[in-house]
């Protein structure tokens, strides 16, 4: 991520968080979501919203007589907020767009729903069954045809706003395999909580009791609460990998066994 893609990162979260409590609803978060879909149609729509030398009064024009009479009051403000500023490339603008729609989506679940979990939940499902996994991350598949299958996987089973986000990510996957596309939306889902998820691969279940005393752990080491999405791997043979973010802490027996064969075959 370029410098200017962090600031204007930082400037579309100023811009949501600068909107009237209680603004926001389901449908900003899908009009944002859409709006990405249809800048990311056309390469040269993208190219002039996301070139850092087109005036933000031109890029504004450009957004109004597009977006004026698709998207609602508070989705066209922010849209005009993310695509004013300056990004360092097209395709960052568009993970832009994407991340403040999840943001969005996010700030609309009910109390209790962990949008998170329902998103690790899919991707476990999904990562299990070969020929859901094609059909769900093909590129041959139509985009129609991979949102009435996330409709009929989760459609009485998921929350509304995973389901949002489910759509738009198979619609719009961007070069991403299935996998990291919900991991990276779970993670900016828990961020936008002030939180982070922590994934946990074992050789067997953790118990609730040691499970507790590790994410007590982990959220003192990283200051910031913490989620637990757990991987039950006999692979890992015994003790426990944990990956928050880029973070790697592996004190498993596989990774002790592999450092070994490097060190023998050395």
């Amino acid at each position: 991520m370029g410098s200017a893609t962090r600031e204007a990162l930082a400037s579309s979260k100023k811009a949501l968080a600068a909107l009237p409590v209680g603004a926001l609803t389901l449908s900003t978060g899908e009009d944002l979501f859409a709006a990405g879909r249809i800048i990311g149609e056309s390469a040269q729509f993208r190219g002039l919203l996301g070139d850092p030398s087109t005036e933000p009064a031109e890029k504004k024009a450009l957004v109004d007589a597009v977006f004026s009479n698709r998207l609602g009051a508070e989705a066209l403000s922010l849209l005009t907020s993310i695509t004013t500023a300056h990004w360092s490339t097209p395709d960052e603008l568009l993970a832009g767009i994407e991340e403040i729609a999840l943001r969005v989506v996010a700030s609309t679940a009910p109390a209790g729903t962990s949008i998170e979990s329902e998103l690790f939940s899919f991707g476990e499902a999904v990562g299990s069954d070969a020929g859901l996994e094609l059909a769900i991350g093909s590129t041959l598949g139509s985009p129609s045809a991979k949102v009435s299958l996330v409709n009929a996987l989760l459609e009485g089973k998921a929350s509304e706003q995973t389901i949002v986000i489910v759509r738009h990510l198979v619609q719009q996957p961007r070069g991403r395999r299935i996998a990291e596309l919900l991991s990276n939306a779970a993670n900016i889902v828990a961020d936008a909580s002030n939180q982070s998820i922590a994934t946990v691969t074992s050789a067997a279940p953790i118990a609730p009791e040691q499970l507790d005393r590790l994410t007590a752990a982990l959220g003192r080491a990283y200051g910031r609460e913490l989620k637990i999405n757990q991987i039950v791997d006999p692979s890992v043979l015994g003790g426990l990998r944990v990956v928050i973010g880029d973070d790697v802490i592996d004190g498993s027996i596989e990774a002790r066994l592999n450092d070994l064969r490097q060190k023998l075959a050395g």
